[in-house]
């Protein structure tokens, strides 16, 4: 009692204080909250009284700093929790305890609530069993874990996004195979299905004269056909051409082919949309996470920046040197921020004069490498339109021309791009992803020019009159021509990344492992670089999402290609290249990898939304030789529809529903976005508080060991120092010693 009494004394209203608690930094901060807001001495009085409680309950007063710790950490042990024991924050003894009252409890129910309750516990397993063996079928597990095992989770985001582009295609081939192609395979082979087909007979821009070679075909020309989709291909399953067929007449109902495929069309694309956007949706959260504070990116690096499922030892050597780089990156980004703080107006006007003309001869040489495209494209249509002959490789050139110009591009611009950005002077981070969205815009925009320089053609008559809407005479079928030079596109990709990998990442590792220039030895081990890798690939989805219109089968083709560029991929990986001495976080390059994803199926979204409402369908192939455009099968199939039906149809597409639609979904976009700042500032008010008792933490362990040092002091003070004890007892503050859970802090 006395000890209690030295440390707390009755104030004049009654109240029990203590003056060493008073002093906490939580406690000073509220008080001089209440004093800005206007507080008086009466509410701090209540305040102190509410806090400490009364002169009865002093004692609980004493364990303040660990009883408020004890209420946020601890969970309630009493309320009943349905979570199996495994996942249960308990000790094994806690756990049997747990599940042997769960047990006692089960036993005292009812018949029927025992049964519910093990039917429950039943589908529940097999719920869980489904999802093991699901985990257990998943493509690649073994090369994905034996990746993640040799080069960590950086590399291994890359093979997981390839293997979601596989899944992702081969949905799409499901899609357009069994909606657009089955029907037609059944009616071919099914004497009592038959089909109607599409005509304009009597019209000129009807006639789509054959391409097959007649009579004795050189080799190489089955080769060119195979590599370009002419000849015996571009009459087939693979493109839009094939597919001349109105109604397929099935015994009970008729089949619109034209609306299967123009819907097929739309659901791919938002199929890839809600795919990609369901993915994106965790590391864009991991992301926030990571960029909401300089500190906690500190904190992650060095208490959890290890990656434990790394069990090679030179991947744990590289690891070690991938976080010093992190770190040193993040040093250097702060004192970017600190030099860019100090910059005087001189400074900041030369270096925003150096980047204005830096990004001016960036876009002069996007704009050289467009304008190469178009020509090049234009070129190699001309060229195609003569019957002149020439040999097998100069016709192959003309045939490949616009994708080895791209792929040039695709090449230089990289290289000139990274020398520019060293004298923008940014930070290293923000260098990386600048050039990368350089890199993205040329990838992605370079197919936009090509698919200009197409249409130009396509929509151009050299007599200045176009009976058919489009120039019939070089393109009878124009869609189909669109679609070989998206096919000719990805198989030159795959060609590429394929001799890469032969001729140049195999003999380089040949010369630096067995040749000891000094030359080579600076040219060095060719390294794996993520990003580029995600580009070449979000590239080649980007042509599959553009060219399944025109090419049904392309989907498949995608599937097969990067089915072997991940063997390719993976054997390079293991056997020429070394990580990238900047990595790439796997959480961060996740996000990054369905962003850029996210880009291009927007970039694929606006061709193909052009040609399906703007320009003219051919009137001698595909499905909509009857509709001046692919969308017009959309009103003529409505008007058919039943009145009712037709009158929803009509008021869901009205003005009057789109204006109520996008107010309504205004309202639910600022709801979401005010609660989301409610729950900012709820975190906000959250981490000040953890920080605010982490300082009453460290302020408490002061005092306690001010008061020990105290203490053994005066115990080697001589006795006539004892008079002066009442006076130094207000240094003993603590009734209780710390608890576990205030020592951890």
């Amino acid at each position: 009692m006395d000890t209690v009494d030295a440390v707390f004394y009755p104030s004049r209203s009654g109240a029990v204080s203590n003056p060493l608690l008073d002093q906490l930094p939580s406690y000073q901060s509220l008080l001089y909250r209440r004093k800005s807001s206007g507080t008086g001495s009466t509410k701090r009085r209540s305040l102190t009284r509410g806090r400490y409680g009364s002169s009865s309950s002093h004692s609980g007063s004493g364990k303040w700093a660990s009883g408020r710790l004890e209420e946020r950490t601890l969970p309630p042990r009493s309320a009943p929790d349905q979570r199996p024991a495994r996942e249960l924050p308990f000790s094994m003894e806690e756990k049997r305890r747990h599940k042997e009252q769960k047990l006692q409890q089960r036993g005292d129910l009812g018949g029927w609530a025992q049964w519910r309750l093990s039917s429950r516990h039943y589908l529940k397993r097999i719920k869980e069993d489904g999802l093991e063996l699901l985990k257990a079928l998943q493509l690649w597990r073994a090369d994905i874990h034996l990746i993640e095992g040799m080069f960590g989770t950086g590399i291994l985001s890359y093979f997981s996004f390839l293997r979601f582009l596989v899944l992702l295609n081969f949905v799409m081939f499901l899609l357009m195979f069994s909606f657009v192609m089955l029907p037609i395979i059944i009616s071919t082979h099914t004497s009592s299905i038959n089909s109607t087909f599409t005509s304009a007979a009597g019209s000129e821009c009807s006639v789509y004269p054959p391409t097959s070679r007649q009579g004795l075909v050189v080799f190489h020309q089955h080769i060119i056909d195979l590599l370009s989709g002419t000849g015996f291909l571009e009459q087939t399953y693979l493109f839009y051409g094939y597919y001349k067929v109105n109604y397929i007449n099935f015994p009970y109902f008729s089949y619109n082919l034209p609306l299967a495929y123009l819907l097929c069309t739309i659901a791919y694309l938002l199929l890839s949309l809600l795919w990609i956007v369901k993915r994106s949706a965790t590391g864009f959260k991991r992301k926030l996470v990571q960029d909401e504070d300089r500190f906690q990116s500190f904190c992650n690096k060095v208490f959890a920046g290890w990656d434990f499922c790394i069990t090679n030892e030179n991947a744990a050597r590289l690891k070690h040197s991938s976080l010093l780089y992190e770190l040193k990156t993040d040093l250097e980004e702060e004192r970017i921020r600190q030099k860019m703080a100090e910059r005087s107006r001189k400074e900041k006007c030369r270096i925003y004069c150096l980047r204005g003309a830096l990004n001016l001869f960036v876009i002069a040489v996007l704009v050289c490498c467009f304008y190469c495209i178009y020509s090049a494209t234009i070129f190699s249509q001309q060229k195609q339109a003569q019957d002149q002959q020439y040999n097998f490789i100069v016709e192959l050139m003309f045939e490949y021309l616009p994708s080895i110009v791209i792929t040039l591009a695709n090449f230089i611009t990289p290289i000139i791009f990274s020398i520019i950005i060293s004298f923008e002077d940014y930070s290293p981070a923000f260098e990386i992803r600048f050039t990368l969205m350089r890199c993205v815009f040329m990838r992605l925009a370079s197919i936009g020019v090509l698919l200009f320089s197409l249409w130009s053609q396509i929509t151009s008559c050299s007599n200045g009159v176009c009976s058919c809407g489009y120039n019939h005479t070089l393109y009878p079928c124009w869609e189909t021509h669109v679609g070989q030079e998206m096919y000719k596109l990805m198989i030159f990709d795959l060609l590429i990344v394929a001799s890469v990998t032969v001729f140049v990442e195999f003999p380089r590792k040949i010369m630096v492992n067995h040749c000891n220039c000094a030359l080579v030895k600076w040219w060095g081990q060719q390294e794996f670089a993520i990003p580029q890798n995600v580009l070449e690939i979000v590239y080649g989805q980007t042509i599959c999402w553009i060219g399944t219109f025109y090419c049904p089968l392309m989907p498949a083709i995608n599937t097969i290609k990067y089915f072997l560029i991940f063997y390719i991929k993976k054997v390079t990986l293991v056997n020429n290249c070394r990580p990238a001495s900047r990595p790439f976080r796997a959480s961060s390059s996740t996000f990054f990898f369905l962003a850029v994803l996210l880009i291009g199926l927007a970039l694929a979204t606006v061709p193909v939304t052009v040609s399906i409402a703007q320009i003219r369908s051919s009137n001698a192939c595909g499905p909509f030789v009857n509709f001046t455009t692919s969308w017009e099968v959309v009103p003529r199939t409505v008007s058919q529809l039943p009145q009712g039906l037709m009158t929803f149809l009509y008021a869901l597409s009205s003005e009057a529903f789109a204006v109520s639609f996008f107010v309504i979904t205004c309202l639910a976009m600022f709801y979401v976005i005010a609660l989301a700042g409610a729950h900012k500032r709820v975190i906000t008010q959250l981490r000040d508080q953890l920080a605010m008792e982490g300082r009453d933490k460290r302020f408490l362990i002061q005092k306690l060991c001010q008061a020990q040092s105290d203490l053994s002091a005066r115990s080697r003070a001589p006795r006539s120092y004892h008079g002066n004890q009442t006076s130094s007892t207000s240094g003993v503050f603590m009734v209780q010693p710390l608890t576990h859970y205030e020592t951890q802090a």
